[in-house]
């Protein structure tokens, strides 16, 4: 650490209120279907964008920090009973990178020691860390606290108006990527601040408002990262960018345990931690949510509101203008401390799977800070030395100043999340459609999935009455649901569904569309108002799985059976099936269609898709066959039924050549530098909790020295591998002409191209680039037709053939995918290893120019080649995109438990 002797400035913020206009109008301007609608604040209201002298945002710096008070500003007559981080931690804030367990014991003792402190378990990572959430309040508020919530919940509820003795609740929330710690080091200086300070402003806080603090919402990559800091830290610091703390291993500490961005999961809700905290968003309904990120380290400083032009169309004018009325507060607050900073521009709030944006579909006000990170203890960078310690600095100050310009604005802030409500009200009645239906047909595992979103983010659904019909389709009853669009989440709901294709600014820093309907491939339909008397509800709650459907999984398979099936329809067969494998039951699948006579129904036999999986008696099995099959069709749900002859009515016979044995897998994935971190999660995090089957991670580095004649698949992710050796590259082509399943992804299979392990050649660069004139464009004009060039993720609609194994269990010809980048594969019009191809108009939903889709029309999509005994699958998009894309998660298993049959 350097030695400079440092001032502190104790002045506060000078006074400057400036009032916008009494009765702010906002119109915003919604998807083309719903007319414009106002959305104000009472003409009482006003927004003040600067602030009196408030040491809630006076914090300066100091990057030699030799104590915890360095950080924290002057005159706050700290209660010296409540202990300091560094009483707990044994050194000042900034010193190491603090892991996640120490978090946890300084948090721990500050509820302990202080009455304004309360702290909750909210769940566990998948490491099984504890998530924590702080309620700061002043100490006769600590026992009503949840008298204040339920009544703050009741009030938006019922659209009453908002009061002036309202509390506001403001939800800090820190460092969702690991690797982006000095939010989470920061918090520690917040929670002390908050517990400690005798100061009146921190005192007025508290007593009228309530602090939700997070400390660290992704505390598996935190913890990863600190290790990985702390590590390399010498008595004497290296700035140099080049040093090895600077540069981490793979995978970064950015990622959660599967190494997947948190960040993007707020919707998505892959992960506990994501569920845990949806859970106590909707619990509390804070009216402001912070969320503190680092950036590159060249970077100043950053906060919301991002590039106006690009905010959800259904997030109102008014949040972008409390959050720029915030924004004052942390520009002031950063000129004291003589910070370089920007807004407005670089970061969006489209997506509304994000920290700072998930909020604004909610009435709550969300709010991005990119803080450019040290990436460990000090690093050079163009703006001179950046010290761990003075990244830390800005995120307090920014959470103080945050503090400062909620309480300025108070009723602003409350009168919006009332009116949020209130104009969405508008919305519903102006809306042509009434809602929308959505069908489970035979995968009820993955359609209960999807309702369990719905049901995390409290969107309301009903069940079926009786069978709909629109435009020549019937929803059934029993397999249907009806979502309203006359409810608080309307807007979540319109956005979820959204099939939107062009926008007004198409330039996208996340994905363009998230529709969950295509997303879970299920059949769904928007209800017109004019539709909306055929819609008849049921007045009990949807069955998942339907009561029949449950006896009849308690209902023990036949002792005597010749054989036992069932079938590949559900997302939970391929599960079952690697149980009953590791469990020694030999499995065979049908490479065709057939029907069979089934035990208890003499008089008809039952039919059986091509893909069913058949365990045959006579075949030796373990002697507790019957047991080990009862319990997996209640675990899984899905029945099998016991087979009295292997003569078949129909199809083929249980004995013929067509039923392949299939052998307990045992997969490679492919991982480490090279690759992508993300994608190689997400295979992961599908085989592992979804199926059940233990990969072995190899990096690429040691693939070479590896002995693949072990494995039965190896898996590609996205990655660089034109450096992979010749001789590494013959050992995979003679692995699979010996029988092996080789499998690939995106990049993965530009690759296997060049390889010449598939036949498709890939669209190179330069012909993208010459199918986008450039004719009058000008300098400024480049970045526009950057964002033409790429797909940040939309959905496209895929021609599939469902004779092929690949595809069993699929029930319609078409599927979408997500699509997240411009890469094409040619076609080589083969039908027999082309087994997908782009339809001829092929965006669904999301942004893509229109030369791109152009581009993509009819191209490949999923190619799987023969070769010798073994063969070669591509998938041209991410089929396990964020573990959310469940209507395609599915081929992943069948390249695994179909290979048999090619």
């Amino acid at each position: 650490m350097n030695n400079r002797s440092l001032s502190w400035v104790t002045t506060g913020l000078v006074k400057g209120i400036t009032m916008f206009k009494h009765g702010l109008a906002r119109v915003f301007t919604l998807e083309k279907h719903t007319r414009p609608v106002k959305s104000f604040l009472p003409p009482s209201t006003t927004i003040l964008s600067a602030t009196l002298t408030l040491s809630l945002a006076v914090a300066m710096p100091a990057w030699a920090v030799e104590s915890d008070l360095n950080y924290l500003p002057d005159g706050q007559n700290y209660d010296a009973s409540i202990p300091r981080p560094a009483d707990v931690l044994g050194y000042p804030v900034g010193t190491w990178h603090v892991r996640h367990d120490q978090v946890v014991n300084y948090m721990r003792a500050l509820a302990d020691a202080s009455d304004r402190v309360s702290l909750q378990v909210t769940g566990y990572t998948h490491e099984q860390r504890p998530l924590l959430l702080l309620t700061i309040t002043a100490p006769n508020n600590q026992s009503k606290v949840e008298q204040m919530r339920t009544e703050h919940i009741e009030r938006l509820s019922k659209g009453e108006a908002a009061q002036a003795s309202d509390p506001l609740f403001i939800y800090m929330g820190y460092s969702v990527h690991g690797n982006e710690p000095s939010g989470t080091n920061a918090s520690l200086l917040v929670a002390y601040h908050l517990a400690a300070s005798q100061a009146d402003d921190v005192k007025k806080l508290l007593n009228e408002n309530v602090v939700l603090l997070d400390p660290s919402l992704n505390p598996d990559g935190l913890s990863r990262f600190a290790q990985w800091a702390n590590m390399h830290k010498g008595y004497n610091v290296v700035a140099d960018p080049a040093h090895r703390e600077h540069r981490e291993a793979w995978p970064s500490g950015r990622t959660n345990h599967y190494w997947f961005d948190l960040n993007r999961d707020w919707l998505l809700l892959t992960h506990p931690e994501s569920k845990a905290r949806i859970a106590q968003f909707h619990q509390w309904r804070p009216h402001i949510l912070t969320d503190f990120h680092e950036m590159g380290t060249n970077s100043t400083f950053f906060f919301q509101p991002g590039i106006p032009s690009r905010k959800n169309p259904w997030t109102p004018d008014t949040n972008v203008t409390l959050t720029k009325a915030l924004a004052n507060f942390h520009a002031q607050a950063l000129d004291k401390n003589k910070e370089l900073y920007f807004t407005e521009e670089s970061f969006d709030d489209f997506y509304y799977g994000k920290g700072s944006t998930y909020p604004d579909a909610h009435g709550s006000i969300g709010i991005l800070f990119e803080q450019a990170s040290s990436r460990g203890h000090a690093q050079e960078s163009i703006n001179g030395l950046l010290e761990f310690e003075r990244t830390i600095q800005n995120q307090f100050t920014t959470s103080l100043s945050t503090f400062a310009g909620a309480m300025a604005n108070k009723s602003a802030i409350a009168a919006y999340q009332r009116q949020f409500y209130k104009d969405t009200k508008q919305l519903i009645d102006d809306d042509e459609l009434h809602g929308f239906v959505v069908s489970a047909a035979k995968d009820r595992a993955r359609f209960s999935r999807m309702l369990s979103i719905l049901e995390a983010h409290q969107i309301q659904f009903s069940a079926l009455a009786s069978d709909l019909s629109l435009d020549d389709k019937n929803y059934q009853a029993k397999s249907s649901v009806f979502i309203p669009l006359a409810q608080p989440q309307y807007r979540l709901i319109r956005s979820l569904f959204s099939e939107r294709t062009r926008f007004v600014d198409n330039t996208f820093y996340d994905v363009s569309n998230w529709n969950i309907g295509l997303a879970f491939n299920v059949k769904y339909a928007g209800v017109e108002q004019s539709d909306r008397r055929k819609v008849k509800l049921s007045d009990k709650p949807f069955e998942a799985v339907p009561a029949e459907v449950e006896e009849s999984l308690r209902q023990n398979v036949s002792d005597d059976a010749y054989a036992y099936v069932f079938e590949w329809h559900s997302a939970n067969a391929p599960a079952m099936a690697q149980h009953l494998l590791e469990n020694g039951v030999q499995i065979r699948v049908a490479g065709d269609g057939f029907s069979a006579r089934v035990s208890g129904d003499s008089q008809s036999a039952q039919t059986f898709a091509p893909g069913s999986i058949m365990i045959a008696t006579a075949l030796e099995q373990p002697d507790n066959l019957q047991a080990l099959l009862n319990t997996a069709q209640t675990e899984y749900g899905i029945k099998i039924a016991s087979v009295t002859s292997g003569l078949t009515p129909a199809g083929i016979d249980l004995g013929s050549r067509q039923f392949a044995p299939v052998n307990t897998p045992n997969v490679l994935l492919v991982g480490g530098v090279g690759t992508n971190q993300y994608e190689i999660g997400e295979i992961w995090h599908y085989l592992d909790t979804r199926i059940g089957l233990p990969a072995t991670l190899v990096d690429l580095s040691n693939l070479a020295n590896t002995k693949l004649s072990r494995y039965s698949h190896i898996v590609f992710a996205s990655g660089r591998y034109n450096k992979v050796s010749k001789k590494l590259t013959d050992a995979l082509s003679q692995w699979v002409k010996d029988g092996g399943v080789l499998i690939g992804q995106k990049s993965a299979v530009s690759w296997f191209a060049k390889q010449d392990w598939i036949d498709n050649k890939v669209l190179s660069n330069d012909s993208i680039d010459d199918s986008f004139s450039t004719k009058g464009l000008k300098y400024k004009d480049r970045q526009d037709l950057a964002s033409k060039k790429r797909i940040a993720g939309a959905a496209f609609l895929t021609s599939i053939d469902r004779s092929h194994p690949l595809f069993f269990g699929f029930e319609t010809d078409t599927l979408p995918m997500f699509k997240t980048s411009n890469f094409v594969l040619k076609s080589t019009d083969d039908p027999f290893v082309e087994i997908a191809n782009y339809v001829e108009k092929p965006l669904a939903a999301g942004y893509a120019s229109d030369e791109l889709e152009s581009l993509v029309s009819e191209t490949a999509a999923v190619v799987v080649k023969p070769v010798s005994s073994g063969a070669v699958v591509a998938f041209v998009d991410n089929i396990h995109f964020r573990g959310y894309w469940d209507g395609t998660n599915k081929l992943m298993a069948n390249a695994i438990y179909m290979s048999p049959l090619f």
